[in-house]
């Protein structure tokens, strides 16, 4: 069997730790193993506990202790860090050859927009421990109705796409914090970025960015690679939406070994024995069928 996992990105504060604790409690809840793999260096405790942990490694709050770092100086001392012990993290996930494994990462995007950090990681689990990888990037539904926002957005989610050079999902997260019906329309649009919608940005930005936003527009709308799928991690079905896509993405089907079908069984000691007596007046037990 293949190796599967997705990697959860995007901006601070979007929701990746919920969606990965949701995405786990879904993918259990029909009978499927799964497992937590945090690399946020400077990932708080939350409900579920991480199967593997950079932060027995190295974490952030002893970098920016013992170097002086800031805090993005002090990640990337740890990303770099890590990539000069991918050996740890080799034997920390080599025993999860059949589970699903659900990377949490960092919210910095810089690690992946600016620094090949991530692309680096991101493609030694593809060709060296051999997964089958699936990016999921979010955005925050409340935050991308500004229009603006929205657009930066795009931009930051077509960027990762680019540059992770993998298969590649984007949610917009927090549908649950989207209460009016004005509200619930609007967003409606942003699912599938429409061109024109996106031009009208320039009515709200200073008159010297019309023409960067016009070939900005054009460009999301001549490669046409970003459109959203929305989530609401308190519900179920959203979820499990969400994980249909990534297993066609990732082939988890295909991946599967063929099972052998269960030996029904009757439990009814009586209901058996009285198959058995039929079955031996009839056949002397051999099972033979009558001409």
């Amino acid at each position: 069997m293949s190796r599967v996992g997705v990697m959860v990105l995007g901006p601070a504060g979007v929701g990746k730790s919920t969606f990965c604790a949701s995405l786990l409690n879904h993918i259990q809840s029909v009978g499927r193993r799964a497992h937590l793999v945090n690399l946020d260096p400077a990932a708080e405790p939350g409900e579920y506990e991480f199967t593997v942990d950079i932060r027995e490694l190295i974490s952030l709050e002893d970098v920016m202790e013992e170097m002086s770092f800031g805090p993005n100086g002090g990640l990337l001392y740890c990303f770099e860090f890590l990539m000069t012990h991918l050996d740890w993290l080799d034997e920390e996930i080599g025993d999860y050859e059949d589970e699903f494994l659900i990377f949490d990462c960092p919210g910095q995007i810089e690690l992946y927009t600016h620094i090949p950090v991530l692309p680096a990681l991101a493609k030694h689990l593809s060709q060296n421990l051999g997964f089958s990888l699936c990016a999921a990037y979010l955005l925050e539904a409340p935050f991308v109705i500004d229009k603006p926002k929205f657009f930066s957005g795009v931009m930051s989610a077509m960027s990762a796409m680019i540059l992770l050079e993998l298969p590649h999902i984007n949610i917009l997260s927090k549908l649950d914090l989207i209460k009016d019906d004005v509200s619930k329309r609007e967003l409606k649009q942003f699912l599938n970025p429409d061109p024109t919608l996106l031009s009208g940005i320039n009515s709200s930005t200073n008159p010297k960015f019309y023409n960067l936003n016009r070939a900005l527009v054009q460009l999301i709308d001549d490669f046409g690679m970003v459109q959203f799928l929305p989530l609401d991690s308190t519900a179920p079905e959203s979820v499990g939406n969400i994980l249909s896509y990534i297993d066609d993405i990732t082939q988890w089907a295909e991946a599967q070994e063929p099972k052998e079908p269960k030996d029904e069984y009757i439990e009814d000691d009586d209901e058996f024995g009285q198959m058995l007596a039929a079955a031996e007046a009839g056949g002397g037990g051999g099972g033979g069928k009558e001409e």
